[in-house]
């Protein structure tokens, strides 16, 4: 990853993250193929595909990330979690690109006291996040240029359609029904707007970023922090704090990330946590004014 990569071949280019990479590499080629085009359950198609068309650089934003469902399909959530991601890592090594797979805030177990570094230790305490280190062990051990990119709390304006729309919106939607607004003031994350982490991923390709990177939004904050945030912004009514409820599947209490490793390679961190939410709230202004 020493120089400026011209040809982009995005895995997950439909989602949050995907879309917005597909934006932050405009002006180069960027290849963005369709789980139909491209399917990550076979060797040979993959390497084929990766091989036949030489980009420089593969970013992978594809993930089986409802943390619920990991849970009761273990064998789906490895193969697209950790098994696509070694056959991708095998096919750049093997075709000379470099590799970067995108990772989680859930790979950690929620006990640090300061936000997670990129040296300390995973310690999952889900399915999900068991199949994400995993998939971060695989990336590295074909060689070649690889790069795992940890983020947090991610969202943007393409939504996320596996698990419903982002949090803002559903909350907005509760408000406009007249239901009262109540959000978890004890789990603590950075939130991390998906075209400033976009950028960020960018910028480590072209400077050569290599290894495992935390990328997410500066600062840390509860989600009833986040969303209290954009309440005002928006100019709504106030939200209720609630503790978090008991759950079967276990998830980290606190998941804030902090990069140890951006400043070495002269790229700065995403911006502040709230100026994500500021800009997800004008960019979701200018496609309702559109729309309209």
């Amino acid at each position: 990853m020493r120089s400026r990569a011209e040809r982009v071949l995005v895995i997950g280019g439909s989602g949050q993250l995907g879309s917005a990479l597909v934006e932050a590499f405009a002006g180069r080629e960027v290849l963005a193929p369709s789980h139909r085009e491209l399917s990550l359950e076979n060797d040979a198609p993959v390497r084929a595909y990766v091989g036949e068309r030489r980009p420089d650089v593969v970013v992978n934003c594809a993930a089986f990330h409802d943390v619920a469902a990991c849970e009761r399909e273990p064998d789906r959530a490895f193969a697209i979690n950790a098994v696509a991601v070694d056959r991708l890592a095998a096919a750049c090594a093997e075709a000379g690109a470099a590799f970067v797979s995108v990772s989680t805030d859930y790979v950690f177990d929620g006990t640090a006291r300061r936000p997670y570094r990129e040296h300390d230790v995973p310690a999952p305490l889900n399915l999900y996040g068991v199949s994400k280190v995993a998939g971060e062990l695989l990336a590295a051990r074909h060689g070649g240029r690889w790069m795992v990119v940890r983020t947090s709390g991610l969202y943007g304006p393409a939504g996320v359609s596996a698990k419903g729309p982002v949090l803002i919106e559903r909350l907005r939607a509760q408000a406009a029904r007249g239901e009262p607004v109540r959000v978890v003031d004890d789990v603590v994350f950075s939130p991390s707007y998906a075209p400033h982490v976009a950028a960020v991923i960018r910028e480590l390709v072209d400077a050569g970023g290599e290894g495992i990177v935390h990328v997410a939004g500066s600062g840390a904050c509860s989600w009833h922090e986040f969303a209290s945030y954009a309440f005002a912004r928006l100019g709504l009514g106030p939200v209720e704090p609630v503790r978090a409820a008991a759950s079967a599947v276990r998830r980290p209490a606190f998941s804030a990330l902090e990069s140890a490793r951006l400043a070495g390679v002269g790229v700065a961190p995403p911006p502040p946590w709230r100026e994500g939410v500021d800009a997800y709230l004008a960019r979701r202004a200018e496609l309702a004014a559109s729309a309209s």
